[in-house]
């Protein structure tokens, strides 16, 4: 008969429970350690040497003493490790390099054509993010991974994008094995607005277990924190908010092939049409948000209505989710109160009072770093991960 022998090192009282628990910052001694996981104090010492090792922690000063030598406190060191974290847009890209804690070190932006295809855009991404961490690394710390943030549907398991529409020559590419090929460690992919709404969470909102991320961009997209992690769906499709069917707007026909989508009403590139048609020097979303910032009050009422379209479809979200906190982000939603004053004027009247009773509408506060910071995240949640840890230094 087969015996089963349990590895120490990948067990529930491994490094990488201790390295959890140091995370929150909290500096402690090995024998806090020991009454908190209920290990032997030979073994948190073992597993503290371990992570002290690897520079997943360092020492952190002395307790106080109770009589004799005071002892040592340790916490988590997050320059121990570096994250390269792409957030690519239809016409741009933004390129950082974070520690493991997700502070953003140094970072690029340039104008990049999604269009232009895999090869071309993750060529950069490769040359850049090289350069990037080569200027940031100052004590021969290592990548710990690459994270990037894509804006089409893209299966989170395998990295790949699927059907992309604004994304020729990407559907099926493996994105994954490319940057691990080039780079070396793990590399993790999703759409651009799950990375937004992990960076938004991660920065303002980490207490709040029910977020509603919306992106209102050229297009319009959502991701959705429930019970405290994002919720991508049997196929990493969940928040497809830009192509739920709104009312009134049947003959209006949206680039996915059907009519009526959100996004054919409210999203950037259907603003931009409507304004441009009225004679307005319009090209982008950001010249939309930059007219209404000047007081122009014929795109401030354009904004204000396309608050409402997305209201309607937000107020349904409210009553199947009841989130406590909806964040609006993207290039339009930095025009002001406007495109907000929209949401909430539909979204209070058509949900019951007891989805929004506690509820929050409110901008984006992690800005053009939500990206950045929401690719990081991916990484830094999977290699510092207990059983990744207890495996990396086993």
């Amino acid at each position: 008969m087969a015996t089963t022998v349990t590895d120490p090192w990948t067990s529930p009282g491994g490094a990488g429970q201790l390295l959890a628990l140091l995370r929150d910052g909290v500096p402690r001694t090995r024998s806090e350690l020991a009454v908190m996981t209920g290990m032997s104090r030979s073994t948190v010492a073992q597993r503290v040497d371990a992570l002290l090792s690897s520079r997943l922690i360092g020492p952190a000063g002395d307790a106080v003493s109770t009589g004799g030598r005071p002892p040592t406190q340790f916490a988590f060191n997050p320059s121990s490790g570096l994250v390269l974290a792409a957030d690519l847009g239809a016409t741009y890209a933004r390129l950082g390099v974070t520690d493991l804690a997700g502070r953003v070190l140094d970072e690029v932006r340039e104008d990049l054509d999604i269009a232009a295809g895999p090869d071309h855009v993750l060529g950069w991404v490769v040359d850049r993010g090289r350069g990037l961490v080569d200027r940031v690394s100052t004590g021969g710390q290592r990548l710990a991974g690459v994270g990037i943030g894509l804006p089409g549907p893209v299966e989170h398991a395998t990295g790949r994008p699927i059907q992309p529409p604004i994304m020729p020559g990407w559907d099926g590419y493996d994105v994954t094995a490319r940057l691990q090929g080039d780079l070396g460690p793990i590399a993790v992919v999703d759409n651009d607005v799950n990375v937004m709404a992990l960076g938004e969470h991660f920065t303002t909102w980490p207490d709040e277990d029910h977020l509603v991320f919306v992106k209102v961009s050229t297009g319009i997209g959502s991701g959705i924190i429930a019970d405290g992690q994002l919720r991508r769906g049997a196929q990493g499709a969940a928040g497809d908010l830009g192509h739920i069917q709104v009312p009134h707007a049947d003959d209006v026909l949206c680039r996915c092939g059907n009519t009526g989508c959100l996004e054919a009403v409210a999203g950037g590139a259907a603003l931009v049409t409507r304004l441009a048609a009225k004679g307005l020097d319009v090209r982008t979303s950001r010249d939309i948000a930059a007219l209404a910032r000047g007081g122009n009050v014929e795109v401030v009422q354009v904004l204000r209505e396309a608050g409402r379209y997305i209201g309607e479809v937000l107020a349904n979200v409210v009553s199947m989710l009841n989130p406590s906190v909806i964040v609006v982000g993207g290039s339009l939603a930095s025009a002001g109160e406007h495109l907000l004053a929209g949401v909430r004027e539909v979204v209070y009247r058509r949900s019951l009072p007891l989805a929004t009773q506690h509820l929050r509408i409110v901008p984006g506060s992690a800005g053009e770093h939500a990206g950045i910071v929401g690719s990081a995240v991916m990484v830094i949640e999977r290699v510092l991960s207990p059983g990744e840890v207890d495996r990396a230094i086993g």
